[in-house]
């Protein structure tokens, strides 16, 4: 099984961030910004895990300025239910080692 694909439910293993992924980031930026109550210059997704469920959950690792990171997780729509992105959570006070995992809609 390629990295990339999924077991329907699991988390696929952490893959570098894609063209995709920056572009999944971009559509959540302000509601992010939102969320958080900061505005970040610096937004740059590193890494990222991916889960089949009726869409695709992306937990995404994200550079927001020097050694400051958070993780996200955006639910994509299927297509056929518009496919669009829906920030489902953030977590803040992250590095870069610490690990993509998965976390419960906040």
């Amino acid at each position: 099984m390629d990295s990339k694909d999924n077991i329907i439910g699991g988390l696929s293993d952490a893959m570098m961030a894609d063209d995709e992924t920056r572009n999944i980031c971009k559509t959540v930026k302000q509601a992010i910004q939102l969320k958080t109550a900061r505005n970040y210059v610096n937004f740059d997704a590193i890494t990222y895990r991916s889960q089949l469920v009726a869409g695709t959950n992306y937990f995404i690792k994200v550079n927001v300025g020097g050694s400051d990171y958070i993780h996200l997780r955006v639910w994509k729509k299927l297509p056929c239910n518009g496919g669009e992105n829906i920030l489902d959570g953030v977590q803040e006070g992250k590095t870069l080692v610490d690990p993509i995992e998965y976390f419960p809609p906040n």
